[in-house]
């Protein structure tokens, strides 16, 4: 989709961080970080959110899971520990409507979150 900044962002029309990249994810730093260490990870394939995946869409999600677990032990988060965070629609917080997981960690995370 060519107005989704996620979408931009795989066809590398807009520049980003790029932590990690396969044939289904990528991943990248947030450009407005929750904690000292934050990236986002993404499936290459647009979909617009958690609500509208599909029982065909189950490999890249796990994917994506296995990802942001990648992802976390790269940032140097296994050990101390780190949240992975998916929010759906404008109450869940999602502010872009292209599926991604937050990963979020580097300092002790308080909860509930919101």
């Amino acid at each position: 989709m060519s107005d989704c900044l996620f979408c931009n962002i795989v066809a590398k029309k807009i520049p980003a961080e790029i932590l990690f990249e396969n044939a289904a994810v990528l991943a990248f730093r947030d450009i407005r970080p929750a904690g000292p260490q934050h990236a986002l990870v993404i499936p290459k394939a647009h979909v617009p959110g958690l609500r509208d995946s599909k029982p065909e869409d189950a490999a890249v999600l796990g994917l994506l899971v296995l990802a942001a677990r990648d992802v976390a032990e790269q940032l140097g988060l296994g050990e101390s520990g780190y949240r992975v965070v998916i929010n759906q629609g404008r109450d869940g917080g999602q502010s872009v409507f292209h599926l991604h997981c937050h990963v979020i960690g580097g300092r002790p995370l308080a909860w509930p979150p919101g």
